[in-house]
């Protein structure tokens, strides 16, 4: 297993980033609501299990994009639990409203919030990670998104932002940086653009 660094410290919930690669910045959470603990997008590491079961016992595990399974499946074995793979009609009896971010052929991908927590937890189409954002964004739309960006997720009054890719924000920054994230998101190209090619060549 990998070294995973511990990130999103919260008493109703924690997230994990994997080094590989380290310009993705893969991220997985595990959220407590409504009694059990719901795991979100997990890449598996060292202590993941261990930090998960810590929280609460574990309700089940979600996958909110189609194109990247990352360990849901053997998280899911591990913990005894349902996955639920896009589950864009809802799941019974869970705590949290899946919302339907992008359903497009060849990408598919839901998003989760939870009310009782004010948190909303993104898979790829927003993300803080030197691949995803721009220099100057605390977050940004995906580049891949930015034309038509899903502005759906600033409908949501988030607390806490959880990313796929990269840490998450909390308190009152969150739903500034969400809706900044999606004023002007076209107008970063180039700056996002200019920023990978550094990247790459440094």
């Amino acid at each position: 297993m990998s070294a995973v660094r511990f990130c999103d410290r919260l008493d109703f919930a924690i997230g994990w980033i994997h080094p590989d690669p380290a310009w993705m910045a893969r991220a997985g959470h595990a959220v407590r609501s409504g009694g059990g603990v719901w795991v979100i997008d997990p890449p598996d590491g060292d202590g993941v299990e261990e930090r998960i079961r810590a929280l609460g016992e574990p309700a089940g595990v979600v996958q909110l994009l189609d194109r990247h399974p990352r360990d849901c499946a053997v998280m899911a074995r591990r913990l005894g639990v349902d996955l639920h793979v896009l589950p864009f009609g809802g799941v019974d009896g869970a705590p949290f409203d899946v919302v339907s971010v992008v359903r497009r052929w060849r990408w598919q991908e839901a998003a989760l919030w939870f009310p009782a927590e004010r948190t909303l937890v993104c898979a790829d189409a927003l993300a803080n990670a030197p691949g995803y954002s721009a220099p100057e964004e605390a977050v940004g739309v995906h580049p891949m998104l930015r034309v038509l960006a899903p502005r759906v997720l600033t409908t949501f009054p988030a607390e806490h932002l959880l990313l796929g890719h990269g840490e998450g924000l909390h308190g009152p920054q969150a739903k500034a940086a969400i809706d900044a994230a999606f004023d002007g998101p076209v107008r970063r190209l180039p700056a996002w653009g200019i920023a990978q090619a550094r990247r790459v060549l440094a």
